[in-house]
This record gives structure tokens, C-alpha cells and sequence, in this order.
């Protein structure tokens, strides 16, 4: 019996095979991303007790995080065995093989981060009153007393702490990269096919990681000044997001439709009255009166940032997928 495209589902009209998974697998690995790069960063200038969320509270969740984004591209695999052999063969001119191991490598480390911190955190969490989180961390602390193998492991990461925060630095950032360089690398699909992908995933990635930051501490001093980093990484992603447009705009015709579907084609409200402007210019205004001295949710700005930056990855994997060179 003769099969054509047209009978084969996910192909026609146009190819719809990735969904939500694969988008919030590319948001949790972009935040995650964000979260450590602050991290790092900050306890590399020395500033892990002014910046305490940032350095020693956020990366908990970025293991879960990394894992959660893990079992959601497993879910999504038709063949999930497979994905074995991601972390048994080493491709270097293959972006997905790039991501499983850093994925791998960062999912360790992310653990190996808080856990060296577990005495500082318990403090905190009791200072919050997050009675549940504290509970956990008793647990863990139990755990590793009775695991002698873990204790030692961790000993040796703090004391080399610093030689693996490069490590996790450097890491960190060719994560963020890879959310967007996975899509780019697609080159049957002109809205993917796009060398800013990288470097704008990149920066929306640390965008979510700072808000994420903005809506849970409880600091005034270092929320502000993540207000103040996320305004001009809100600035250098709407830069980004505009150059895109503008490139595929004086491109060849595939490319051309392919802006379209932002420029009077169905995805043009969503990508540009929810995300753009309730996921990136209202956050940045309100953050900038909030700098100001004027009364501002803290989460609130936290929050659109991170809502925005979901809904981002939603299009771009929705909107990359029907955007085809005619044949």
C-alpha cells in the first residue's frame, strides 16, 4: 500500500512531533543554567554571604530541575531506550550528544553544589520557616552520616570548591547555549536554522535564573541588584529577538514566511502581546520602578520573567516546526 507524507501523522500539514515536553525541557535547562551561572559567579567574587540565596540556596533546585527536564525528553522519546546511548557514545560535532553529557555532568555537580552548603542551608531554611525543605535537610544530613563513601565525596568538593566552580561556570553556560543551538542545528526548519538562537537562549536562560532569584529571597539588597542585572539581560534578549526577525525578514522567501508567522501569522499575539510584552517590556518596567523606591510585588516581576520565558521556548518549538522550505 502507497503511504505518502500526507498519511503519516506528525508530518502533514505541517511537522508537529515535539510538544510541551521538549519546551520545558528547554526552559528548566536554560533556568538551571541561570541559577548556577549566579552562583558561581558570585561565590567566585567572594560574595557567598551578601549574595546567600543566590550562592547557596537556589542551586538546590537545580538538580531537580535538571533531572525533572531529563525524564520529560525521556517521556518524549518514541524509542526511550535509546537515549542509553547518549551517555555511552561521544559525538563532538553533535549538539545533542554535547548536551546529554553536559546535562550529565551538571545534573552531578548541581547536587554536589548545595550539598557542601548543607549546615548553611538548614540555618536559612530555619530562619524562613520552611519547616518542610528543613525536615529534608535533616534527612540528608542522616544520610550522609551513614553513608561514609558520600561524606568523604563531598569533603573533597568543598575543599576544591573553587576549582569546580569554574568547572560549573563554564558548564553552565554551554547548557544555556545548547537550549538554543539543539533547534539551530535543525536545518529543515528556516525559524530554527538561526545562529542567534544560541547566544538568546542563552540570555533568556539567565534571565528566568535571575528572576527566579528576584521571587524567592528574601533579601531587598540582592533581589535589586538582580533587578538591575535581568533589566539589561531583558534589553540584550528584546536586541536579540528584534536582530532575529530582522535577518529572516531580508532573507530568502522561506525565511521570510518564517518571520511571518510573528508578523500577522498566528503566533503573532502570543509571541508578541504575552511574551514580549508581558514576559519581558512590563517586568523591565516594573523592576525599574521598583529601583525607583515605588511599591512593586517582589514577586511579581520574578514571576513574568518566568512565565515569559516558558511561553518563549512554547512558540519557538511550535512555530519552528511549521516553518519549512517550500518544495
Amino acid at each position: 500500500m502507497l503511504q505518502t507524507a500526507r498519511d503519516i501523522h506528525g508530518l502533514y500539514p505541517h511537522v508537529h512531533i515535539w510538544g510541551w515536553p521538549i519546551a520545558t525541557y528547554l526552559f528548566l535547562g536554560g533556568l538551571s543554567a541561570g541559577i548556577l551561572l549566579f552562583a558561581t559567579i558570585y561565590y567566585l567574587k567572594g560574595k557567598e554571604e551578601e549574595m546567600l540565596f543566590t550562592v547557596k540556596i537556589a542551586p538546590i533546585f537545580t538538580f531537580w530541575f535538571v533531572v525533572t527536564g531529563l525524564l520529560l525528553l525521556v517521556y518524549d522519546l518514541h524509542h526511550k531506550l535509546y537515549v542509553l546511548e547518549l551517555f555511552t557514545t561521544i559525538r563532538p560535532e553533535s549538539p545533542m550528544s554535547w548536551g546529554a553529557w553536559t546535562l550529565a555532568i551538571v545534573s552531578i555537580m548541581s547536587l554536589l553544589w548545595p550539598l557542601s552548603y548543607i549546615d548553611d542551608i538548614e540555618t536559612y531554611l530555619h530562619e524562613r520557616g520552611w519547616k518542610r525543605l528543613e525536615k529534608f535537610t535533616g534527612f540528608v544530613q542522616n544520610l550522609i552520616k551513614k553513608i561514609p563513601i558520600l561524606g568523604t565525596i563531598i569533603k573533597g568538593f568543598k575543599k576544591y570548591r573553587t576549582f569546580f566552580a569554574y568547572i560549573l561556570l563554564f558548564l553552565s553556560i554551554i547548557l544555556g547555549i545548547y537550549t538554543g543551538i539543539l533547534l539551530s542545528a535543525f536545518n529543515a526548519h528556516p525559524l530554527w536554522n538561526n545562529s542567534i538562537l544560541g547566544p538568546l537562549f542563552l540570555t533568556s536562560g539567565v534571565s528566568t535564573g535571575s528572576a527566579f532569584i528576584m521571587w524567592l529571597s528574601n533579601d531587598k539588597k540582592e533581589r535589586a541588584t538582580m533587578s538591575t542585572i535581568d533589566m539589561a539581560l531583558i534589553a540584550t534578549e528584546l536586541f536579540f529577538i528584534i536582530h532575529m526577525i530582522m535577518g529572516m525578514q531580508a532573507g530568502p522567501e522561506a525565511y521570510k514566511q518564517a518571520a511571518h508567522l510573528f508578523l500577522g501569522g498566528e503566533f503573532t499575539v502570543i509571541f508578541w502581546v504575552i511574551f514580549v510584552g508581558f514576559g519581558l517590556v512590563l517586568p523591565f518596567l516594573l523592576e525599574a520602578l521598583e529601583l525607583k523606591g515605588k511599591h512593586i510585588p517582589p514577586a511579581l516581576p520574578g514571576l513574568l520573567v518566568l512565565i515569559g520565558g516558558f511561553i518563549f521556548r512554547l512558540i519557538m518549538v511550535a512555530a519552528g516546526q511549521m516553518s519549512e522550505y517550500p518544495f
